[in-house]
């Protein structure tokens, strides 16, 4: 490839361009482009899908150790096991935050690994819970050791991709993690349930329905430890396979190397945002307007999307209904990538979320009344489909519009940390005295949805007055001759506040 490439034309610059590293970086054709960012793909996507697959397996373990008789064995009774729930939620979201601070510190190579590692010991170790208390205390500490790895991840890939290229990697791996785990978890409960075992008889059937009691543990305990197990080989692989940065990574050329980091150092700026870290970049996303209404906007669509999953308005028996819910979600999947494919193309990231919002809108309006569960059913797909395909342009739009890796860090985690505890309050809602209607349930889901319909607009309208101002300014010096005077480093630390920054709406 070398050989193919030209040199960066210095009567390409930005206007205000200064900075010594844009003289002599190698530009690529657009085909070498689009080889170079699926190469990058294939080193990143795979293992991270994993990594995250395996960690949102949790969220539906509980659930196949719930089938197999957790709840008895524990004496999870009345509300106990949303408590068990909830507990998880608390410590999750309130470390995210420093989780990303010490991203960088410590290497994405080894810091995501590690959060992997940490979380499947705990996860193998809650197999050997036997009380109430140690399962409370246990899904505490999951909560902690596996806070760090979705933002974690998200911010790792800002770091790698430009502003524009984020939200279909962002789908990617989230969708098919997804995907694949909901059929192991579904196809799981289908098969441990006793019914059904005769109808599948192979290995992992009989495996499955006969290992109660192995070793002293229950059949819930091992699906604990399986699973626990089975991520801390993945994590060990990820040690050796996981790369840092554009800058240090061995399986791209000189040229590659240098391509990516001008390309991402100078996304939507033409003196880059700054890459050191100082306090201020920490109290400047706590500062920030655009985070906290993020945050209100993300829980509109994380409540639902978590509170799909806790209730089953199908009326058929508990395997059935576990399948008829694989359904919404492979549409749900081709949907994200769908919008997230778009979405970069037209650099556009509100109106899908808005048509999420208006699809969750219809689906628990739905779901509310009193219409047949074939009706309810078909709710069902639209909230689904509108809570999950919403998620990746939520998190690529706030990464999209804070500059400086630091602040970005700071701020997409408190997005996702905040906006998680509106899964903390799903867990809660949905109570089984109000089955089967859940109006409760439904009724607040209902609320956090008119949350985003008032704030997303609100947002949207910011974005376009503030792009609006920096145009008119500029055309105003422009038409003067006049020229603004701040230093490089002045840009660098004013970030999104720079003038030459527009926001991404």
């Amino acid at each position: 490839m070398t050989s193919e490439l030209k040199q960066h034309d210095a009567s390409e610059e930005q206007p205000g361009d200064s900075n010594s590293d844009l003289k002599d970086v190698p530009m690529l054709t657009p085909e070498q482009e689009r080889k170079l960012w699926r190469k990058v793909d294939v080193q990143l996507m795979p293992i991270l899908t994993v990594m995250y697959l395996l960690s949102f397996l949790d969220r539906g373990n509980i659930g196949n150790a719930k089938l197999d008789g957790l709840v008895t064995q524990l004496d999870l009774t009345g509300n106990r096991y949303n408590i068990a729930l909830t507990m998880f939620f608390i410590p999750y979201c309130l470390c995210e935050c420093p989780a990303n601070l010490v991203l960088k510190v410590f290497r994405p190579s080894r810091w995501l690994p590690g959060i992997s590692l940490s979380e499947s010991t705990v996860r193998t170790l809650m197999s050997l819970v036997k009380t109430y208390p140690q399962l409370v205390g246990v899904r505490a500490c999951l909560g902690i050791a596996e806070a760090g790895l979705f933002p974690g991840v998200v911010y790792y890939l800002t770091l790698w991709y430009p502003r524009h290229m984020l939200q279909y990697r962002i789908g990617l791996f989230v969708g098919a993690a997804t995907v694949a785990g909901l059929l192991f978890c579904y196809v799981l409960k289908f098969l441990m349930a006793k019914e059904n075992l005769g109808a599948f008889s192979g290995l992992l059937a009989f495996a499955i329905g006969h290992m109660s009691g192995t070793a002293g543990l229950e059949g819930w305990s091992w699906i604990f430890l399986l699973e626990g197990l089975a991520t801390i080989v993945v994590a060990i692989i990820a040690l050796f396979v996981l790369v840092d940065f554009p800058d240090t990574a061995t399986f791209l050329t000189p040229e590659e190397r240098a391509f990516i980091v001008w390309k991402k150092k100078y996304d939507n700026s033409s003196v880059g945002e700054e890459e050191g870290f100082a306090a201020r970049h920490v109290w400047a996303a706590f500062g920030d307007w655009q985070v906290w209404l993020h945050i209100l906007v993300y829980m509109s669509i994380v409540g639902p999307l978590y509170g799909i999953t806790l209730f089953l308005p199908f009326g058929y028996s508990t395997p059935v209904s576990q399948l008829l819910t694989v359904p919404p979600y492979i549409a749900a999947t081709i949907t994200l990538l769908v919008f997230a494919y778009y979405s970069d193309k037209l650099k556009m990231r509100f109106p899908f979320i808005l048509a999420g919002l208006v699809m969750c809108l219809v689906g628990f309006s739905i779901n509310i009344s009193t219409a047949p569960d074939g009706v309810k059913y078909f709710g069902t797909f639209f909230i689904v489909i509108g809570s999950y395909a919403a998620v990746p342009g939520l998190v690529s739009w706030l990464g999209n519009n804070l500059s400086g890796q630091y602040k970005r860090g700071v701020g997409m985690a408190l997005q996702i940390g905040i906006g998680n505890f509106s899964g903390a309050i799903s867990s809660v809602i949905y109570r089984s005295q109000d089955s089967p209607r859940f109006i409760l349930g439904h009724a607040v889901e209902l609320m956090f949805v008119g949350i985003g319909f008032i704030f997303l607009p609100i947002v949207v309208f910011l974005y376009k007055r503030i792009n609006a101002q920096r145009d008119a300014a500029e055309r105003i010096a422009m038409e003067r001759g006049e020229k603004v005077q701040y230093s490089d480093e002045e840009l660098r630390e004013l970030g999104d506040r720079a003038p030459d920054f527009r926001y991404t709406l």
